[in-house]
Parts: structure tokens; sequence; C-alpha cells
């Protein structure tokens, strides 16, 4: 019975230092965590981009901007221009309609020149 009791209690000191040591080695931050929830975002990111409404929601705004870029006054659009060069780098040539990417290509012709 001695024997039994002494087994018990040398499992649960050894769990509570396994517990322990995976506490300080570990911290308040689950490092696995702090591994994956980076790359895990980073999917999440890129299939959302990839997404039907994401890219008719992007083409759309840019196609705003060109109308807004088109009515705007002439010291208006260089900030404009800046603005809509800023967001359609981020934007797959792919998903754009053809007279769309000639307007980012002549704005982009016009900056370097």
């Amino acid at each position: 019975m001695r024997r039994t009791i002494n087994v018990i209690l040398i499992v649960i000191v050894a769990l509570a230092a396994i517990v322990g040591i995976t506490w300080v080695v570990q911290g308040n931050e689950f490092f696995l965590y702090r591994y994956f929830a980076p790359k895990m975002e980073q999917v999440r990111r890129q299939t959302f981009e990839q997404t039907k409404s994401y890219r008719q929601g992007m083409t759309q705004e840019l196609e705003n901007m060109r109308f807004e870029y088109e009515k705007a006054a002439p010291e208006q659009k260089a900030a404009l221009a800046s603005i809509i060069l800023h967001r359609a780098a981020d934007v797959d040539e792919a998903m754009m309609n053809t007279d769309l990417i000639e307007f980012i290509h002549k704005l982009r012709r016009e900056r370097n020149q």
C-alpha cells in the first residue's frame, strides 16, 4: 500500500514538473501559435484575394477612381494618380479590363516622365 502511494505521488510530482517546465519554456504565449498564426493568416489573405467579390470590388473601385480622375481639376490629378497607382500596385492585371489596364499604364508613363 505504501508503495502504491509512493508511485502515485511520484506520478503527480512528475506531471507537475512537466507542466512547470512547459510553462517556463513557453512563457505566457503559446510558441506554436506565434509561429503558425502568421502563416495561416497569409493563406487566408491569399484565398480572400482570389474571391470573385474581392476582384470585382477592386476593379469597380479602380474604375470609380478613374472616373474621378477624369473629372478632377489639373492640380488634383497628380494626387489622384498617386492614389490610383498605389491601389493598382496590388491588383493583378489579369482581373482588369483592357481600358483600365491602359489607363493605369498611361498614369505610370506620365509619372516616369
